[in-house]
């Protein structure tokens, strides 16, 4: 080939053009964390409210080994010889996942979810499991995927990269707002889109931390039913809050309208990756042959991971066997060190801000009984240039709630994560926040155009 054949190919190599590739690589959810891990590598000093991850005092390197061999164990006493052992170790194994019977068997004794494992796909974490559902209920243009806003940034990402059309469904301060719902599916209909799907996450969402309560869910499950949506159910903060949860909205459903995603990044350890989706909808052919929702799920992901690690499921495994199946009894002291976590972070607000304050500085924040996440109202913009100010001037890191937002919205609040943090790092860190919104309230007011009759003057 000569070397005329591509006049503008700088000497070290083809240049693609940014222009040239797919839209999603220009959309700005996919900057999101970058900017996070941007801010908290150029402020190691800084206490960060911002990641969403379990607390590493949790994690034994020890355990690890422990739960490999109760698998392993588990196996053998299923008469499996050793060979067959060492296959389902170290070969790919089933596309849908090796342990979905375990998986089914935890569902049914924590959360009253009854499904044969065959409905069961294990998946590379939630997020896995979100891009199969997407990619199998959007079959066209037309097809539209609801989700409530805020909404966790993962499944518009998904959407993005899919090229599906997400529809927000404001919150209120219940958690939900049925009656928006109403009025985004009768809009969308009208102008000829096919709401598919609403996604939600009824349990200490991300990022608001609202939770729905029983009589939503109820309302729901009607709506979803009378109106031929699915709805995808994300449920990764169930077990790591204290208390008894309310029921899943798939322990509810009597018309397998929901389609249950879970993970066990939160309830066993973030880096085995491991996830899975409840997918028993019936799907019919164009033969009328009958199957499941899970099989073409698993259709999909044949195509995209080929299969979940095999080391990472019997770890997952052999800590599902270890408490009989219960991530309740597995997480208990996660959950109740959450739940001081989250409670002594509502405290120092409240000391460091007293209600007659905040009430002055129009600040304000929920209430969460659990969960990783509770959202503060602030009277300024909290975006990336007064996150970098925080940073540098306070020491302290938090989350714009404006990234959760799919078609705008939340500039004057911001997420707080209190999973990761220690009791005095929460104390010192709500007293760095506190100062920071003092001092950005007081220069936003500054910088406040003056009353016209004043300027006037």
């Amino acid at each position: 080939m000569s070397a005329t054949a591509f006049p503008n190919t700088p000497p070290e190599g083809r240049v693609l053009r940014r222009g040239d590739l797919h839209a999603c690589v220009r959309d700005p959810v996919l900057d999101t964390m970058t900017f996070l891990n941007e801010i908290t590598h150029r402020y190691p000093d800084a206490i960060s409210f911002a990641p969403g991850r379990p607390y590493d005092g949790f994690f034994d390197i020890e355990q690890v080994f422990d739960h490999l061999r109760g698998y392993l164990g588990h196996l053998a006493g299923l008469g499996r010889t050793p060979a067959e052992v060492r296959t389902a170790l170290y070969q790919y194994g089933p596309t849908a996942g090796q342990i979905r019977g375990i998986v089914a068997d935890s569902l049914r004794a924590d959360e009253g979810i009854d499904v044969p494992p065959e409905s069961v796909v294990v998946t590379v974490g939630a997020q896995e499991a979100m891009l199969l559902v997407l990619r199998a209920l959007v079959a066209g243009p037309e097809d539209v995927v609801l989700v409530t806003s805020p909404c966790y940034s993962g499944i518009t990402g998904a959407a993005r990269l899919l090229g599906a059309t997400v529809v927000p469904v404001d919150e209120d301060e219940h958690g939900f707002s049925l009656t928006e719902l109403e009025t985004v599916i009768a809009r969308e209909r009208a102008a000829g889109r096919r709401p598919r799907a609403l996604y939600v996450i009824p349990d200490h969402s991300n990022p608001s931390g609202n939770t729905l309560d029983r009589d939503t869910r109820d309302r729901l499950l009607a709506a979803a039913e009378r109106h031929g949506l699915l709805i995808i159910e994300d449920s990764p903060y169930r077990r790591v809050s204290p208390g008894t949860p309310l029921p899943t909205l798939k322990s509810l459903d009597r018309s397998r309208t929901v389609v249950h995603l879970g993970s066990y990044s939160k309830t066993v350890f973030p880096g085995a990756r491991v996830g899975f989706a409840v997918a028993d909808q019936e799907v019919v052919d164009e033969d009328g042959r009958t199957g499941l929702l899970a099989d073409e799920l698993t259709r999909i992901k044949s195509m995209v991971t080929v299969n979940t690690s095999s080391l990472s499921q019997a770890v997952v495994a052999g800590a599902l066997l270890a408490a009989d199946g219960r991530l309740s009894t597995l997480n208990a002291e996660p959950a109740a060190y959450y739940g001081d976590a989250m409670n002594t972070t509502l405290r120092c607000l409240d000391a460091r801000l007293p209600a007659a304050r905040r009430e002055a500085l129009g600040v304000r924040w929920n209430r969460p009984a659990g969960g990783f996440f509770l959202t503060v109202r602030v009277p300024f913009r909290a975006d990336n240039a007064a996150l970098a100010r925080s940073a540098e001037k306070f020491g302290v890191l938090w989350t714009p709630l404006s990234y959760f937002y799919p078609d705008g919205g939340g500039e004057h609040a911001l997420r707080l994560s209190t999973s990761y943090l220690t009791k005095a790092e929460i104390e010192e860190g709500t007293a760095r926040l506190a100062d920071f919104i003092e001092a950005q309230s007081a220069a936003d007011q500054d910088l406040a155009p003056a009353p016209a009759d004043i300027r006037r003057g």
